[in-house]
């Protein structure tokens, strides 16, 4: 067998990151050696801190936020926009992709209806089952607090 390839690489690369690179190897293949399957803890480590320095960055939602979901459903709208789901199925908008979001309560029981409307004229409903009918006077209240804070109604 030739190194011919290896040697074609090595001299495209210049020394001092060979010199890492090699190192770094020599370093894997000694830990790989003794746990094959457990991973480096620094590059966990590592993986952590790059999640929390993301989070960080991203930072949670100062306005409101609304949430509702039963045994089947949820609802959660944020600065973020709208996210609905059912059982399996999952959809999510962004403020700027939405035309109308509107709520109903059912007449008589705990059903509470929200349905996102797009400038394309699709619209798509969700119900859900309020634990109880007080419930549903609050869940009315979040969502007008975070259409009113995040939704511009005013654009074309």
């Amino acid at each position: 067998m030739t190194d011919a390839p290896q040697d074609a690489v090595r001299d495209a690369v210049p020394d001092e990151v060979s010199d890492e690179v090699s190192d770094e190897a020599t370093e894997r293949v000694g830990s790989d050696a003794d746990a094959p399957d457990a991973p480096d803890a620094s590059e966990g480590q590592d993986a952590a801190e790059g999640e929390a320095e993301d989070e960080d960055e991203a930072g949670p939602a100062d306005g409101p936020v609304f949430e509702a979901a039963d045994r089947r459903g949820r609802i959660v709208a944020d600065a973020e926009g709208v996210r609905l789901s059912y059982d399996e199925e999952a959809c999510e908008f962004r403020w700027d992709e939405l035309a109308a979001v509107e709520s109903a309560k059912g007449r008589f029981g705990k059903r509470f209806t929200v349905t996102v409307h797009t400038p394309d004229r699709r619209w798509y409903p969700i119900d859900l089952l309020a634990p109880d009918r007080g419930r549903i006077a609050a869940w009315e209240a979040e969502l007008d607090a975070v259409l009113d804070a995040y939704f511009d109604d005013e654009a074309p």
